[in-house]
């Protein structure tokens, strides 16, 4: 494999969008609804996020994940004080893999490097993760540790090294 990142471009829309409903699909298809209220439904969702992630991270790195030069995931990073709610941190806000490429250590060699980058900075790392999601297993083999939770999430922070 040959993983990269590149620049987030308008033209990735639409990958996102099926990147998203790639990631929910399976939890609205067992709500019985119909395929054309699952998509609108999806939308809806996913519009929603665009719009938070842009008004709570305006100034987020944010990076589409490539595969031999084809899109396979994003990565959205808010770093230092423009991170408003956590200080001086490197904040993962997203990472989503689509799903054939899950599994793969993708996202751990990507968690990784921000680790090495934040650790040179002297600052920690924090995100949140949905307390459904297995990937909280890898985020405690990184070091992340929890520090909070709400009714849906844990909130992680790994402290520099």
């Amino acid at each position: 494999m040959n993983i990269q990142l590149r620049p987030y471009t308008a033209e990735d829309q639409e990958f996102l969008y099926r990147l998203y409903s790639g990631t929910r699909r399976e939890e609205v298809a067992a709500w019985g609804w119909p395929r054309e209220q699952q998509e609108a439904f999806l939308r809806m969702q996913w519009n929603a996020q665009q719009r938070s992630y842009a008004m709570m991270y305006p100034g987020a790195e944010h990076s589409i994940i490539l595969n031999d030069g084809e899109p396979i995931g994003r990565m959205l990073v808010m770093h230092g004080t423009e991170a408003k709610e956590a200080g001086d941190a490197t904040v993962l806000v997203d990472i989503a893999l689509l799903s054939s490429y899950r599994g793969q250590g993708i996202g751990g060699r990507l968690l990784q490097t921000l680790i090495e980058e934040s650790d040179k900075e002297r600052v920690p790392v924090r995100l949140q993760v949905l307390k459904s999601n297995p990937a909280r297993r890898l985020y405690e083999r990184l070091g992340f540790q929890q520090t909070g939770e709400d009714a849906v999430y844990f909130q992680m922070e790994r402290p520099p090294a």
